[in-house]
Order: structure tokens, then sequence, then C-alpha cells
């Protein structure tokens, strides 16, 4: 006899809240994590196998839980191991299957993450900034640098960055031509 398929698989984040740094598992369904941190029905997210570190000693371990869990408007970014750990295409993309990518920077007070945004059609920021259907918003290539600790830098081929956090964004195609 056959057994069905698992519908929900742990997938490996790296979280990154205003003081801490958990490492652990999620628990993600058929729409990858873009689904599990959009989902409006929850504001909670459970981290299995989570260790902790304080974001001024991201390398030292404060603390092992077999589970944490956390508020997600608090979490800024979830760094992931793998693009396709997201989600389908369909649903990082937003639907959309032409898209254009913007090699971008994000603030917040604590982090900044330089990537390639994607947005289909002509960028519009009060659209991102304003877009109900999705709080995390997905930003590929990218580095996570902690504003105030720059030895805290982070690479991954993914980031879901909390848009309710940003302070700004600039384009990195519009940096202004130095004066000689």
């Amino acid at each position: 006899m056959e057994t069905s398929p698992r519908t929900y698989r742990f997938l490996p984040t790296d979280l990154y809240t205003a003081g801490y740094r958990i490492v652990g598992k999620v628990m993600a369904g058929t729409s990858g994590l873009m689904g599990t941190m959009n989902d409006r029905t929850k504001s909670y997210l459970e981290v299995h196998d989570a260790r902790l570190a304080r974001i001024h000693m991201p390398t030292k371990l404060v603390d092992h839980f077999e589970v944490v869990r956390l508020v997600k408007f608090q979490i800024f970014a979830m760094c992931t191991a793998r693009r396709e750990d997201l989600g389908p295409a369909a649903v990082v993309r937003g639907g959309y299957s032409n898209v254009t990518s913007m090699p971008s920077r994000l603030t917040t007070q604590v982090y900044e993450v330089e990537g390639k945004l994607e947005v289909s059609g002509r960028f519009d920021f009060s659209v991102l900034i304003s877009d109900t259907t999705r709080n995390f918003i997905p930003i590929f290539d990218c580095s996570l640098t902690a504003i105030l600790i720059p030895n805290l830098k982070v690479e991954s081929p993914a980031i879901l960055f909390n848009r309710e956090h940003i302070d700004m964004m600039a384009q990195l195609n519009q940096r202004a031509k130095e004066d000689k």
C-alpha cells in the first residue's frame, strides 16, 4: 500500500529579530515559506530545533529549544538556504510570469539588505509598501548586514524581508555619479 506524500516539510531558516538570530526549521506547506510567512490567519511562527544567538554575538549560542514561538510582526528577515524553499514560482512572483529584477537596498532601523528585488511591470514603491496581501517580500542573491554591527553579514540566495519594517529603499542603478 502506497503512502501519500507529506503535505508539510521542515525547511531550514535563519531568522532575525531586533535582538536575536534564530536558526532552526520551519514547517511549511506546498506554498513554501512565502505561504507560511504571509498567512494572514496566523500572527505567529513556530521554529523547531531553534538555536538562539544575540545579534551582537551571532555565532555564540545563547540557548537551544525544541520549539520557539515568534510573533511574525517582530521578524525583520528570514534567510533561506535555497531559493526553492520560498515556494512555487507562481507564489513567489505573485502570479506574474514576467518580472524585472532590480538591484536594490532596503533598510530598517536594525538591518540593511542588498539584493535583487523582482517586480512585475513598472516599479512603484507605494504599491510595494502598501501591499496588504503579503507582508514578507522576497529578495534574491542578497546580503543582510546589521547596521550597528557590520561584522554581522549574511549572504543568502533568498531572503524574506518584512515590508512593515522598511525605512528606506534605494535602487542601486540610481546611484548618483561621483563629481570629479
